[in-house]
């Protein structure tokens, strides 16, 4: 019982706060060049199953519409209690970023092979779900070859280390 409260992370409120969600396929498929947090447009019934741990980033990618980012793909799942006022689990949501930062990433999309991709999901310490998102650029395959190589090396030798 003791371990348990001890590994549990507090927010400035005293409230649990472990919504941490990952993309985790994005770190091997893409090579990330830079990265930001946006805060992101929901209803009611959408964060409270983010609260509930219900998202999933896989195939998830953020794109341009009308000067305006958004993400498509992205997985929340229909909240139990919604009734008639739930929502459509793959809709398309609306990124909160300044003008600044929109027109950079916007010019840097234009380059070729550069893309926008969701990272995580978090709830930050005000309580609002935020996404990192990440300007990557596509890996070929050769280069997951080698990306699984170097953590192959890399594991090893934290192991001999270990032993030592």
């Amino acid at each position: 019982m003791s371990e348990f409260l001890l590994t549990l992370q507090l927010d400035e409120k005293g409230m649990e706060n472990r919504i941490n969600i990952k993309n985790k396929k994005a770190y091997f498929d893409y090579e990330i060049l830079d990265k930001l947090v946006a805060g992101m447009q929901l209803t009611g019934t959408e964060i409270k199953s983010i609260r509930m741990g219900k998202a999933s980033l896989s195939e998830s990618y953020c794109l341009f519409k009308n000067k305006e980012l958004w993400v498509t793909n992205m997985r929340i799942s229909i909240y139990d209690q919604g009734s008639y006022n739930n929502h459509e689990p793959y809709r398309d949501r609306k990124l909160l970023l300044n003008r600044k930062e929109l027109n950079k990433l916007e010019k840097q999309t234009r380059e070729k092979g550069l893309t926008i991709i969701a990272l995580r999901v978090f709830i930050n310490e005000k309580g609002y779900a935020k996404l990192e998102i990440a300007l990557a650029k596509g890996r070929k395959k050769y280069d997951k070859r080698e990306a699984i190589k170097q953590k192959d090396m890399k594991r090893d030798m934290e192991r001999l280390g270990k032993l030592r």
